[in-house]
């Protein structure tokens, strides 16, 4: 089921065959099919049905390689509040942000704000270089910015896939 505004319409039950296909293919992503079937004890077959439906239920959403932005020169992260001019809403400044390559994520938020960007940058004064592309964007009326000084819980899902998993109903 495909989400509304980023909402999925159900939840999907995940067990523990599914929580342990989704940890083996977070820590080995080129694992084959057949060498997963393997390592979990089940059949081909069982493990290929598992992955397309854990894919059509939207709870695996890609196969990408995990990035570190401080490998690539973008060693500092910040997380900028912005506050908006909602005329014509969230999606057109949502749309200008995106094109600014250091912003990684967008979110809009509840509180005195309207959104949320975590963004990289080189240097703080690359940093500055970067709010400004954000200030410059329409609709954008204000900024509020936090450097992040280390990431002592990175993000994360298989805490929370093995906690769904263990409150399977049945």
């Amino acid at each position: 089921m495909k989400p509304v505004t980023g909402v999925f319409l159900y939840t999907m039950t995940i067990d523990d065959l599914d929580a342990r296909l989704i940890a083996l293919l977070a820590a080995e992503p080129r694992v084959g099919i057949l060498e997963a079937s393997r390592r979990l004890g089940v059949a081909r077959g069982t493990v290929q049905a598992r992955l397309d439906r854990l894919v059509a239920g939207g709870v695996v959403t890609g196969f990408g390689p995990d990035l570190s932005p401080g490998a690539l020169g973008y060693h500092v992260t910040a997380f900028v509040t912005l506050q908006i001019r909602q005329v014509s809403g969230h999606d057109p400044v949502a749309s200008l942000l995106a094109a600014i390559p250091e912003v990684l994520e967008v979110h809009t938020i509840t509180g005195g704000d309207d959104m949320l960007c975590r963004v990289v940058a080189r240097s703080n004064a690359d940093l500055q270089r970067v709010i400004d592309l954000i200030v410059e964007v329409e609709g954008v009326v204000r900024t509020s910015s936090v450097i992040a000084l280390d990431t002592p819980v990175a993000y994360r899902m298989l805490p929370l896939v093995a906690e769904v998993a263990r409150r399977r109903p049945g």
